[in-house]
């Protein structure tokens, strides 16, 4: 997702199947509810910090990786768990008895309080995606059906809710927008005919999702769980990463999380660069089998390779390089072709043009300001004399080839290099041709 406009540039969804093979049936991004597990660990800290009952300074006893409430015992991933450490550190280190312990801690005695908090951040309620079947939250409050005494501290770490994955991302996404929930955007504009019909703007969902010294308290977390904590292999050589781990039990309908061969959900969710974040991803794995199960493990290696590649193919996300590129402005190496749509194309990307004289095809040459378009003459159908097509595109050769009743075999793709029949020679309706394109 671009961060500033909420539009999504990239979206995959791939189901394994019997024979080790993936395929694309369903859109588990948009359309498919889960437990996120301990990337929801800071919605809950978000909730306590802006209630000012919990902050990241605060020391917690992580209790030696185990701790009972009523008769439910929670453990951290970590055996004897992590001492006594600070809120900010049991983040970074996703420590579940240490968040679940500061959550229970202020919200004990009203619940509802927490729930509300929860609900005031947007996470009760559907983005309102333009794509049909968005899964729609599960967010309980007490009193409700499946609440209970323990209700609490295992939302705190992200049970007994479910959010799609899409939106986490648009969550995490605020975070890194300054506050600001904007709407995930598939569509940037509708044409018909070359013609712009509807830009589809920016929409903004929620101004603020928390208060600015919030913000950057959250912020330098995630920073932290990459630098120092669960996701410290996810660090890049040229670019900070934020984000946070999640590695959700999967419940077994009925038979819940105590059934035989328990299935795990991996995850990741940042963005980059963290300090003027740009792009935001989240990466889900359901039902890991090889390589463990870990969020930072199974997902967040995907997360890094996708960063890596945005990064290193965006010029603008690279300031040494862009300004190395810094300079006057050069005209394009261009196809030759029909005059009015090379025209068209460069009046759209705002390019000058130098049309010399007036003619349906010209040979194109970038001069040093502007992009010069020589006539061409192409001989017309019964001249019987072969035309020249190099340097033109495809669509443009097959056009003028085909006009003069060629059979036309096509090598490569680009642009024309190579005619098997010199422009000029005489050719008759139903000659073979062959064009050599570059590769």
């Amino acid at each position: 997702m671009e961060v500033a406009t909420g539009y999504i540039k990239a979206i995959s969804n791939l189901t394994r199947t019997a024979d080790s093979t993936y395929v694309e049936d369903l859109n588990y991004a948009v359309g498919t509810i889960s437990e996120p597990g301990s990337t929801f660990k800071v919605a809950a800290l978000m909730v306590g910090m802006e209630d000012g009952l919990i902050d990241i300074h605060d020391s917690v006893d992580t209790e030696g990786g185990r701790k009972r409430y009523y008769d439910r015992i929670m453990r951290d991933s970590h055996d004897g768990g992590y001492g006594r450490i600070t809120v900010q550190r049991a983040l970074e280190v996703s420590s579940n008895t240490g968040i679940s312990a500061v959550v229970h801690r202020a919200y004990d005695k009203d619940p509802q309080r927490f729930v509300d908090g929860l609900r005031k951040l947007g996470l009760d309620r559907p983005l309102g995606v333009r794509i049909p079947g968005e899964g729609i939250p599960i967010l309980r409050s007490p009193g409700d059906d499946g609440w209970s005494g323990v209700s609490l501290p295992w939302m705190s770490i992200g049970y007994e809710v479910a959010l799609t994955p899409l939106q986490t991302l648009a969550f995490y996404n605020a975070i890194a927008n300054d506050g600001r929930l904007m709407q995930p955007q598939f569509v940037s504009h509708l044409s018909r005919d070359g013609r712009l019909v509807k830009r589809c703007e920016p929409v903004v969902l929620k101004e603020r999702i928390c208060s600015a010294p919030v913000l950057k308290d959250v912020r330098d977390m995630l920073r932290g769980v990459v630098d120092s904590g669960t996701a410290i292999n996810l660090r890049a050589a040229h670019f900070t990463i934020a984000g946070k781990t999640g590695t959700a039990q999967i419940a077994r309908n009925k038979a819940g999380y105590k059934s035989e061969g328990v299935s795990y959900q991996a995850s990741f969710v940042g963005y980059f660069p963290a300090e003027a974040p740009k792009y935001s991803c989240i990466v889900v794995v359901n039902g890991p089998t090889t390589s463990g199960y870990y969020g930072n493990v199974v997902a967040g290696p995907i997360f890094r390779e996708i960063a890596d590649k945005v990064h290193a193919n965006r010029l603008e996300l690279q300031p040494d390089l862009a300004s190395r590129h810094e300079g006057p402005a050069r005209t394009p190496v261009s196809f030759s072709g029909n005059a009015h749509d090379l025209s068209v194309a460069f009046a759209g990307l705002h390019v000058p043009v130098d049309l010399e004289g007036d003619a349906e095809w010209v040979t194109t040459s970038a001069a040093d300001t502007a992009v010069v378009m020589t006539p061409r003459r192409i001989p017309g159908d019964g001249e019987g004399r072969m035309p020249n097509v190099l340097g033109m595109g495809l669509r443009d050769a097959l056009y003028i080839l085909e006009n003069q009743g060629l059979h036309v075999q096509v090598n490569g793709h680009g642009m024309v290099k190579h005619q098997s029949l010199q422009p000029g020679e005489p050719i008759r309706r139903g000659t073979s041709v062959t064009i050599q394109l570059t590769t």
